[in-house]
């Protein structure tokens, strides 16, 4: 899995090797290895704990079956098994624990397959022949891969409730299955982040792990302390206690976007408006910001200052603006008009306020967009989604012309007073940047 390759073991690799806790399931693993050309005598007693110190001295066989009955904490346990198996070892593990979350960490974590005791014969059988398959795949060479410009979001709330975390979880789901690309959701309220939980997952303590000892990120961190939501989004959030405030530089949290920079094809931030003033360094490799708002005059006030704010620390970034939760003109504290007269530019985007939708996201632990994929009224947030990978793909060609260039054409695109969407006429046409 993930200790150093050790070329010289390569060749002693045995092709099976079980490790299981009580001598039913040896009698089960023993015919079908055979039956699968396998010796039978490399099924051992000891479960987990015997793997670990087994492997801890001798080559990673190619397919590892290891018993977790025995152990207390299954996924911490899987862990340190990753830090004795070599690359290319697949991995199955069995247990007693029924827990579809319990199944998802542990695939999330690097094996192949976990199993339910009393093990059944087909289904080991069928998982076995599964890890076959995965280590005789051929392996795509990384030159082949297509390269596209990595996608970096903040989503950035002018005050509590307006929307800013659902907005932000659901342009993480239209980026990872509309736009089929790999992404991460980053987020970075600590306490009350609500990232995972609208995706209906458990955060884990990947992200305060992080705030903690930032010397252990790097990209097996990442593969590790982030939960995923499918095969192409990741969620790396937190509940930390209430009673233990963290305490950071906030260096952890830029480390954690240089490694999802390398590890994903997109990143989505959830930036409490805070960290602006805490640790504007976070913005420095954003790409695009995503202010979401409403139509109060508190709102407005706020979003006049965070315009101010990237004007002045990050003219290098595109501000838009999304007024979310938009309710009918007779019910606005101030009308659109009026509201983007006093922040002196366009609103780029309008959600309206549809509490069924919501309520039913919830329910379902859904993203909104997932939910309100018929709504013909969040129609328009699909295709700002996609203009947001299209303004990734403007500032990539940019920065190939010169970084300096790159920072004067984001400022007139971040402060000024033409919205997104008025710049691409029909939506998605043409972005910001690509004219004048």
């Amino acid at each position: 899995m993930n200790a150093p390759w050790n070329p010289a073991r390569t060749a002693q690799r045995d092709p099976f090797v079980a490790f299981v806790c009580d001598d039913t399931t040896a009698e089960a693993i023993r015919p079908i290895a055979t039956e699968m050309g396998w010796a039978a005598e490399k099924v051992n007693k000891g479960g987990l704990r015997n793997a670990v110190q087994t492997l801890s001295v001798s080559a990673s066989p190619n397919i590892l079956f290891v018993d977790l009955s025995e152990s207390g904490d299954p996924l911490n346990d899987i862990n340190a098994l990753a830090e004795v198996c070599e690359p290319g070892t697949v991995v199955i593990a069995a247990g007693q624990v029924n827990d579809v979350r319990l199944y998802r960490d542990l695939v999330a974590s690097g094996i192949q397959d976990y199993l339910l005791k009393p093990l059944n014969p087909d289904q080991l059988r069928e998982s076995l022949s599964g890890a076959q398959t995965a280590l005789n795949a051929p392996r795509v060479p990384e030159s082949a891969a297509v390269e596209r410009p990595h996608c970096a979001v903040a989503v950035i709330g002018t005050r509590g409730g307006v929307g800013a975390s659902t907005l932000a979880t659901s342009l993480a789901w239209l980026l990872s299955s509309r736009s089929k690309r790999t992404t991460a959701l980053l987020d970075l309220d600590i306490h009350f982040g609500t990232g995972a939980l609208a995706l209906d997952l458990e955060p884990g303590r990947g992200l305060t792990d992080a705030i903690e000892n930032p010397s252990r990120i790097d990209g097996l961190f990442i593969e590790r302390a982030m939960v995923r939501a499918s095969d192409t989004l990741a969620v790396l959030s937190a509940e930390a206690p209430i009673n233990a405030p963290i305490i950071t530089d906030g260096a952890a949290f830029y480390q954690l976007q240089e490694e999802m920079r390398g590890a994903f094809e997109c990143t989505v931030v959830d930036l409490p408006r805070g960290m602006l003033v805490n640790h504007p360094h976070l913005i420095s490799d954003i790409q695009v910001a995503v202010i979401a708002t409403e139509f109060t005059l508190a709102s407005a006030r706020d979003t006049i200052r965070i315009l101010a704010w990237f004007k002045s620390n990050a003219p290098q970034v595109k501000v838009l603006v999304v007024a979310n939760r938009v309710q009918v003109a007779a019910q606005l504290e101030i009308s659109r008009k009026d509201f983007e007269g006093s922040i002196e530019r366009k609103v780029d985007l309008l959600l309206p306020f549809e509490p069924k939708v919501a309520s039913q996201a919830a329910k379902l632990g859904k993203p909104l967009a997932e939910v309100a994929k018929g709504n013909k009224a969040f129609a328009l947030l699909v295709e700002f989604a996609s203009g947001l990978l299209a303004c990734a793909d403007v500032d990539s060609a940019a920065d190939a012309k010169g970084r300096g260039k790159a920072k004067a054409g984001g400022a007139s695109a971040g402060a000024g007073g033409t919205s997104l969407l008025g710049k691409l006429g029909a939506i998605g046409a043409k972005l910001p940047g690509k004219k004048k």
